[in-house]
């Protein structure tokens, strides 16, 4: 038998690099006793290393290190072992990173799914709470109870969303603290260590409560997305169980009551760069990986005209802001002659973060797949339901997918009005990019001339509505 001591739980390079040594000197799975220091150790007697053969030099796929280097995270007792017989078979047959079949691999997946998870919730519902420190500083605190390994592995992601604020996240295990220079650790905390609250939970509140939409309550989604586990860190779940209790009555209401134009929440303004800078830390979907930041919507917030577009572009991803490329200029000159102010309309996208594949030094455009679509139908919900304009526009099939939240095809809805649960009216039309793909010339100018004369008549159906 052979041990193998890792530094923590977490211990990724720890692990990599005794794993390469048996592997090298032909030490089979079961030989292994991987222990992690300051737990228990095992009582068998410790055998020394085989020689290591040089001829048994081998690599694996990128793909392979990935996975481990998630899998890791996962609090199962076991998985120092499973990842090790997954090197081995990996190590014969590389391919087998691509056999969805194998048992073996779909366990360590299922184990990097658990963990990717708990990454998530950690990103979501951590809720700092200030504190002052002697001279009269301020410090963030808070608390949070990961279900896996995941702490040190999101200090990253915590240092860079919140790189100019000094903060501690304590959880039972770790803690771990940002002084606006380093980040440091330290040990595991208790609940009664964090703050019960402070003043800005109120504004926090009234952002939750204005943008909680009875039509659209499904309360096991709700359940699935924020367990209940985690409410008591989140100073706006107080307000879950009155809000979801009055759910029913007050859908009631809004079918009862004649159709009017949406009232917009007395604190718009507080809420939506509440809900903006929610937004510029999302994981909801994988595309925040490769896109170099999320792309929100942007516009006057009693707009009464708001346009839905697809994806941000490659200049939009830099810039930051919707419609700025080929597209946005084409848009633009389509508005003026329609006689639509851009400064007066709120334009935004289906989906926030740029989908594409790099060849070369290019990034290549992708249409988003449907579960991106609906991860991002989220963000799209909310800043609905916040401006609440008169009328919305779906700029393309992803667009008009993500307002109507089904699959619909161009044809069949254009040129008529919808009328949305939320009380708005829907059109659907073209992307402005379908109008830049068009090789014929005459057919261009055609569909251009089509686009304007939807952006007229609705700029005028807006007009009328008052």
């Amino acid at each position: 038998m052979y041990q193998a001591l890792l530094s923590g739980p977490d211990d990724f390079d720890g692990w990599r690099t005794a794993a390469r040594r048996f592997a090298l000197a032909n030490v089979a799975a079961e030989d292994i006793d991987w222990c992690v220091a300051g737990q228990a150790a095992s009582l068998l007697p410790v055998d020394e290393l085989p020689p290591i053969d040089p001829g048994n030099a081998f690599s694996v796929p990128r793909a392979f290190l990935e996975l481990a280097g998630i899998a890791i995270l996962n609090r199962d007792e076991e998985r120092f072992a499973l990842l090790y017989n997954l090197l081995l078979k990996v190590r014969q047959r590389p391919l087998r990173m691509e056999d969805q079949a194998d048992p073996l691999l779909r366990r360590v997946e299922a184990l990097a799914r658990a963990v990717r998870r708990d990454i998530h919730k950690m990103r979501a519902f951590v809720r700092f709470r200030e504190v002052e420190e002697e001279g009269g500083v301020s410090r963030f605190v808070a608390w949070f109870e990961p279900d896996h390994h995941i702490v040190r592995a999101n200090a990253g992601f915590f240092v860079r969303r919140f790189a100019s604020m000094r903060w501690s996240i304590l959880t039972p295990e770790t803690s771990i603290h940002w002084d606006g220079d380093t980040l440091s650790e330290g040990p595991g905390a208790t609940r009664s260590d964090t703050p019960a609250s402070d003043p800005i939970e109120d504004v926090w509140k009234s952002y939750y409560a204005a943008i909680f939409n009875p039509a659209r309550l499904k309360q096991r989604a709700m359940l699935s997305e924020m367990p209940k586990k985690y409410w008591r860190n989140l100073p706006e779940a107080a307000l879950i169980p009155e809000l979801v209790a009055g759910a029913q009555a007050r859908e009631a209401a809004m079918i009862a009551t004649p159709p009017k134009a949406p009232a917009r929440p007395s604190n718009i303004n507080v809420a939506w760069k509440m809900l903006r800078e929610e937004a510029m830390s999302c994981t909801r979907c994988h595309l925040y990986q490769d896109a170099t930041q999320t792309v929100f919507g942007e516009g006057p917030l009693d707009a009464r005209l708001a346009l839905i577009g697809e994806q941000p572009g490659d200049q939009e991803d830099i810039a930051g802001r919707p419609f700025v490329g080929p597209a946005g200029q084409l848009l633009d000159r389509a508005l003026e002659e329609a006689r639509i102010d851009r400064g007066s309309i709120y334009v935004t996208n289906a989906v926030k973060h740029f989908k594409h594949e790099r060849r070369g030094k290019r990034r290549i455009h992708q249409s988003p797949d449907t579960p991106e679509i609906k991860a991002c139908r989220w963000w799209l919900d909310r800043e609905l339901d916040l401006l609440r304009p008169r009328i919305v526009v779906a700029l393309g099939v992803t667009a008009a997918r993500a307002m109507l939240g089904k699959a619909v095809t161009i044809s069949r809805t254009r040129g008529t009005p919808i009328s949305m649960e939320n009380g708005m009216e829907g059109w659907v039309t073209v992307h402005p990019s379908f109008l830049l793909r068009l090789p014929d010339e005459r057919r261009r100018e055609a569909e251009r001339a089509r686009f304007v004369d939807e952006l007229r008549y609705i700029g005028e159906r807006v007009k009328a509505m008052g």
